[in-house]
């Protein structure tokens, strides 16, 4: 491939990975050339689509449907597109806010989780410094789509009656930015990523599917960081 080929490829996996987070359903070329005004025909869609299916990239979940990000996929989405961008006023304000909560028996810490869930849409998990665990939101993780699949949802059920011996090894490191952890390399199950971030008073993670939306994830992760260290 080409240099200019490889660049057209790399915006092409964006917009596909973009395009899923948004709406969880495979794109297909025909619907991507309206939506995006893509100055290329469906059938040149196709083809850069084979191109990425070969290079492990996306896949074509059914024969005659359109095509999904692969975990690698995902990870090259995020080593090119991912930065560390600020989130809305709202949502700083509504972090700030909930970092105000006194931080008694880590309360604080809580609270800001709890914001976290609401604003992200997914559970968030907290480690104490002391050993301590917590985790919110729950309801909206299993909610997504991809836990329509009882056995992913009881693949993570166990999982988390087993957080503490899980997050043991996380509490050693220091995560002193977002860090990014997706399908295999995150320690919640296969089937899911992690956003961590490490705080005065512990680890904090917001636990998602692998379809999630890393840039906002991100950023709030960020904020939960800052807003905690500033109080």
């Amino acid at each position: 491939m080409t240099a200019s080929m490889d660049e057209r490829l790399l915006n092409l996996l964006r917009i596909v990975v973009e395009d899923y987070i948004g709406t969880s359903e495979p794109v297909a070329s025909g619907g991507l050339v309206e939506r995006y005004k893509l100055q290329v025909s469906p059938a040149t869609i196709r083809n850069w689509f084979t191109e990425l299916d070969k290079a492990g990239l996306l896949l074509q979940p059914h024969t005659s449907g359109g095509r999904v990000p692969t975990e690698q996929g995902y990870k090259q989405y995020v080593d090119h597109f991912i930065t560390e961008k600020p989130v809305s006023k709202r949502d700083r304000d509504k972090l700030a806010i909930s970092a105000t909560t006194p931080r008694n028996e880590g309360q604080r810490v809580k609270s800001v989780a709890k914001m976290l869930a609401e604003l992200s849409g997914l559970a968030v998990i907290v480690a104490h410094s002391e050993a301590d665990t917590y985790y919110t939101g729950l309801s909206q993780l299993f909610a997504q789509p991809e836990f329509r699949e009882w056995q992913r949802v009881v693949s993570l059920s166990e999982l988390l009656d087993h957080l503490d011996d899980t997050l043991s090894a996380l509490r050693q490191r220091s995560f002193i930015a977002p860090q990014i952890l997706i399908g295999e390399e995150c320690p919640f199950g296969q089937a899911c990523s992690a956003v961590l971030g490490s705080t005065e008073e512990g680890l904090v993670g917001i636990l998602g599917p692998i379809r999630m939306d890393y840039q906002y994830s991100s950023g709030l992760m960020r904020t939960a960081m800052d807003a905690i260290s500033q109080v």
